[in-house]
């Protein structure tokens, strides 16, 4: 069932038990009142029959020491049929409760009889058959005699009044309802509005459309729960970008790695081959090794380099206190037999804060790079220095650079630029995605400025942390 019917049918519901109740007590008040005017008024009338019974009692001749019975009928008669309500209903009774006199259709029973007494003024509501009376009953004192004054009043107007007032009022009801529902039937379409818009939100997003947005009909807290969604469902497409993304890198990794292992292991498998299955003079045999192993280390170093990958996403992060001087010094320890490049450092004295392998790892691959990417003989510059945000290390060759429109993929595993140049130096795309990796355990980032044919810079800032200290001396 609909959410807007479900509101529509208590609304319906709710409605109903508080008219239906509010007027049962409405109308039964109305009922109440009339009732109780009309039991004083028969009380009252009571009160008036007895004074005048009494009266006419004291006008008996003198020679009546004891009221006799025919005068007492005499005086009922006379009271039956004098005054505005002539034709009213009474019975008399005497000591013995014997009735005296009765007048036509006074059909009650003895009931109420017995219960009058000298100061019991006694009164009921009473049904002879479609009709409703009010019978009183007192005691009257006349001449030594002590009499049973009944009356019967007809108050079948003020039941026949409640039963009129139910029934319009049920009629009044029912058209307050149709109403009401036609009304509520608006309301609740109005109100779930919102409802419908994120529900057709999600079906779209269900379907894939994550760029869908719900449309903010209401200022209310349904409103605020559209925002809701739509930021969630902002920060879900997101998600499902990165996702997206990742996989196709994932898909993009595979096969470049496939690629990668495919052309070194056919050379390889090549010229085992020929060594296998020829007999080859000295040099060839040379040659063919030498590929052999050539292909083999560059093998080793990829295998390496993703392991290295796969740990440093892994691995949890322990920084600690050192020298950017000592840092430089290991350096030149691992290029010190480089012949074919010059390497020069101009490392400011400082104590940074980080994990002193894994950026020895970073430099180690940046140095690596700039001398795949330069001539013999070249100078490649190594330059650590003190900034505001933190310590930057800049390595910059004067060798064939980088494109612009390259410089965002070179970070992704497996891509070179020219790739047959760095193959001849065992070169796999490797060594900047593992930078990237590290970096980001840092909190930092590969800065790159490249021109094509002039050399490249590329760098890194690791953030001071909170005793570090920087010494503004070269080394």
């Amino acid at each position: 069932m609909k959410f807007s019917l479900k509101l529509l049918l208590w609304t319906m519901v709710v409605m109903a038990v508080t008219l239906g109740t509010g007027g049962f007590y409405f109308v039964n008040y109305v009922f109440q009142t009339s009732l109780a005017r009309e039991t004083g008024q028969a009380l009252e009338e009571n009160s008036i029959l007895i004074f005048a019974f009494e009266t006419a009692a004291l006008n008996v001749p003198a020679k009546y020491d004891v009221l006799p019975d025919h005068t007492v009928e005499q005086i009922a008669s006379n009271l039956e049929n004098s005054g505005q309500n002539a034709g009213r209903m009474l019975r008399l009774s005497d000591e013995e409760k014997n009735t005296l006199y009765v007048s036509k259709g006074f059909d009650a029973d003895d009931a109420l009889l017995r219960e009058t007494s000298d100061n019991n003024r006694a009164y009921r509501v009473l049904k002879l058959g479609e009709q409703y009376y009010i019978q009183t009953g007192s005691v009257v004192g006349a001449l030594d005699r002590r009499l049973y004054l009944e009356t019967m009043k007809n108050v079948s107007g003020v039941f026949a009044e409640r039963a009129m007032g139910f029934k319009v009022y049920r009629r009044m009801m029912l058209l307050m309802l149709s109403a009401g529902a036609v009304i509520m039937h608006f309301i609740a379409f109005w109100l779930t509005k919102p409802i419908r818009i994120l529900a057709y939100a999600t079906r779209q997003m269900a379907a894939g459309d994550y760029g869908y947005r719900a449309e903010v009909v209401s200022g209310d807290e349904l409103g605020q729960l559209t925002r809701d969604f739509n930021r969630m469902a902002e920060a879900l497409g997101e998600n499902v970008g990165r996702l997206r993304e990742e996989i196709q890198a994932r898909e993009d990794f595979v096969g470049a790695f496939a690629h990668e292992l495919k052309t070194p292991l056919t050379s390889i498998i090549g010229y085992a081959d020929l060594l296998r299955s020829r007999k080859l003079d000295e040099e060839k045999c040379f040659l063919s090794a030498n590929y052999i192993y050539t292909e083999g280390k560059r093998l080793e170093a990829m295998s390496v380099r993703l392991l290295d990958i796969m740990v440093a996403r892994r691995v949890a992060l322990r920084p600690k206190a050192m020298s950017a001087e000592r840092l430089s010094d290991s350096l030149r320890e691992v290029f010190l037999c480089d012949g074919d490049m010059e390497i020069r450092y101009n490392i400011e004295k400082a104590v940074v804060f980080a994990e002193a392998d894994l950026i020895r790892t970073v430099l180690i691959n940046l140095i690596d790079n700039a001398r795949k990417a330069s001539e013999p003989g070249s100078v490649i510059e190594v330059k650590g220095s003190c900034e505001e945000t933190g310590y930057r290390f800049t390595v910059r060759d004067h060798g064939v650079g980088i494109p612009e429109e390259e410089q965002d993929k070179i970070t992704k595993a497996f891509y070179m630029i020219d790739k047959s140049r760095s193959r001849s130096r065992n070169g796999a795309g490797l060594g900047l995605a593992l930078c990237a990796e590290i970096l980001a355990l840092h909190k930092s980032r590969l800065e790159i400025e490249s021109v094509p044919e002039e050399g490249s810079r590329i760098g890194f800032v690791l953030p001071w942390g909170k005793e570090e200290a920087c010494e503004k001396e070269g080394s």
